[in-house]
């Protein structure tokens, strides 16, 4: 049986993917949840939008004769992917989770490990510093508790509405960055603190390096829990498994 994707998307590893899986001649849908206003485009179809909860991704998943779904949302986007989880197993269609391995701390790091959002929030109820905030504009209104900061805001796309800290700077731009480049910008802006997700792979991993070389603290919030699942970390690995499922005739 031919394979007829559902590429969950928003990371440079599903735009790989999509390539990959264009270049192989194979059938698929890359699908964005729409939180970034111009995302890149595919060289397979795309769609933009939530599917309605479990429900709702069952139905896509019959209505469109769904056979495989690969997870490559951000490692962040738990819902998502809890919801993935629970449909494919409800309906029966194989799935895996192209993923990134978290960062782990080197010689030189100087992490607070925090759970999610409100960690990072309580950890920066201190007197007044200038933060680098690299959590994406979704998160931004739940740092409103600690005006006092100046907070650094990059950002792929303009914050939708004023971003709640009467001191910050937004800087639209869009990745991969260097590390010498975010070492320049730290210090350009004075920068005392970094907050981070646990992103994991490179695209974001420059500002870590640059926080480790000039010996800034890092706050590094851990990923959201995820029931076990098979997982890749390379889109050869997604590939191989797409070839052996298509080989038993799954």
């Amino acid at each position: 049986m031919t394979p007829n994707l559902l590429i969950l998307a928003g990371t440079t590893e599903a735009t790989a993917l999509g390539a990959a899986v264009a270049e192989a001649g194979l059938r698929g849908v890359v699908s964005f949840a729409g939180r970034v206003e111009r995302p890149k485009r595919q060289p397979l179809p795309q769609r933009i939008g939530g599917f309605g909860g479990v429900d709702g991704l069952r139905e896509y998943l019959r209505h469109n004769a769904v056979t495989h779904v690969v997870d490559a949302t951000h490692p962040f986007a738990a819902q998502m992917s809890r919801n993935a989880a629970l449909a494919c197993a409800a309906e029966n269609v194989p799935l895996i989770a192209l993923t990134r391995a978290p960062w782990v701390a080197q010689v030189g790091d100087q992490w607070t490990h925090v759970p999610d959002i409100a960690g990072a929030v309580a950890a920066l109820d201190r007197p007044a510093l200038r933060v680098m905030l690299a959590v994406g504009r979704m998160h931004l209104a739940e740092f409103a508790p600690n005006p006092q900061h100046f907070y650094l805001l990059r950002l792929v796309d303009p914050p939708q509405t004023p971003p709640p800290f009467p001191d910050h700077h937004v800087l639209v731009s869009r990745g991969p960055f260097t590390s010498a480049d975010d070492r320049a910008l730290m210090q350009d802006h004075a920068i005392d603190l970094v907050v981070s997700k646990n992103a994991g792979g490179t695209g974001a991993y420059a500002k870590i390096e640059a926080a480790r070389d000039l010996g800034l603290p890092v706050i590094m919030i851990d990923r959201p829990a995820i029931a076990a699942r098979a997982e890749a970390f390379s889109v050869a690995e997604v590939m191989a498994w797409l070839s052996h499922d298509a080989d038993r005739g799954v």
